[in-house]
């Protein structure tokens, strides 16, 4: 218990540093987010009203202050119209966007479970082609399998994204017209059609890494003991890799698993935004460009308790996992 209870203060220590760098970060960058809100034709007169109306015309240290302030409450008050109720009559307020004049709170809710389906989905893909992968590149070790694996895998991650995507996209979607082009759909079916092309470049781009990962934690677990004895009872080659070896290397490998799926819970900005899949990714640069500080800094602040929690759990699961840690 005290060990969980110091990880959640350092959650809360996380999500905090990296809030307060990012608001501040974007209140200090050159540009006017109230001239971009009124557009081109609009006037001096009327871009000092929106600052005025945004709270732009005050200080940096003042704002960042009225944030923290109305972050969590225990009751709506007039002038934060975009409170959400939590539990127990606490109230929690992200501010508004600049960009779209919505509570950020609901922008973010709305895009976040997309973000976690193609996050979740991405990693699932990651682990069914790199524990084969590296399973016969360590059961085959030295020969050409094992050769072949492993620079397969390398040839997937050293293809970026933004070239892997629009590949994928004319060979599926353009030439064989077997999946969509990009975009999210409006049923569930149409969701999932969606989500494959995505979630198979970045399964296909972060696949190297389990590889290596399996591969190196299943080369030490096959030269144990209880392997040897395994074999040594006639028990064939697929069950003593599977059986004896992956399932003793598994703690390892959920724990990357975890890591990266917190990653591209943050990360995956480049995939969403060629896909034009409406995540948190997408969401973010449209804030970053717009220099809508509201927004972007309740993006890193939920990014980052998702990817925190995310952490926290892989820990626990890997002493549930290995007998060794308890």
């Amino acid at each position: 218990m005290r060990t969980l209870l110091r990880r959640l203060l350092w959650v809360l220590l996380v999500v905090w540093a990296t809030t307060t760098l990012t608001f501040f970060v974007t209140a200090v960058l050159p540009g006017d987010p109230a001239r971009l809100v009124a557009g081109p034709s609009a006037g001096p007169a009327q871009i000092e009203a929106i600052r005025r109306e945004l709270g732009l015309d005050r200080p940096p240290l003042f704002r960042y202050g009225l944030f923290l302030r109305r972050l969590v409450h225990t009751r709506g008050h007039a002038s934060h119209q975009s409170c959400q109720p939590l539990v127990w009559g606490v109230h929690v307020d992200l501010g508004q966007s600049v960009r779209f004049r919505q509570p950020v709170l609901g922008l973010v809710a709305s895009r976040l479970p997309r973000t976690l389906l193609l996050a979740f989905a991405a990693v699932c893909l990651q682990l069914a082609f790199g524990i084969p992968l590296g399973a016969l590149a360590a059961a085959r070790r030295g020969t050409w399998l094992d050769t072949g694996a492993v620079g397969a895998t390398l040839l997937g991650a050293s293809v970026p994204t933004f070239l892997l995507g629009p590949l994928l996209q004319f060979l599926f979607a353009y030439e064989l017209q077997l999946l969509p082009l990009d975009g999210y759909g409006t049923t569930p079916l149409e969701h999932a059609a969606c989500l494959v092309l995505p979630a198979l470049t970045l399964g296909i781009v972060g696949s190297a890494g389990f590889t290596r990962l399996a591969r190196s934690e299943l080369m030490t677990v096959l030269a144990q003991d209880h392997v040897r004895t395994a074999r040594a009872k006639g028990l064939g080659e697929v069950a003593v890799v599977f059986r004896h070896g992956v399932r003793v290397a598994l703690g390892p490998l959920v724990t990357a698993a975890g890591l990266e799926l917190g990653g591209l819970v943050g990360g995956a900005m480049v995939t969403e935004s060629v896909f034009r899949w409406p995540g948190l990714g997408q969401l973010s640069v449209q804030a970053a460009l717009g220099r809508d500080s509201p927004l972007l800094s309740g993006i890193v602040l939920v990014s980052s308790a998702t990817i925190a929690l995310l952490t926290l759990l892989v820990d626990l699961s890997y002493r549930w996992l290995d007998p060794r840690q308890r």
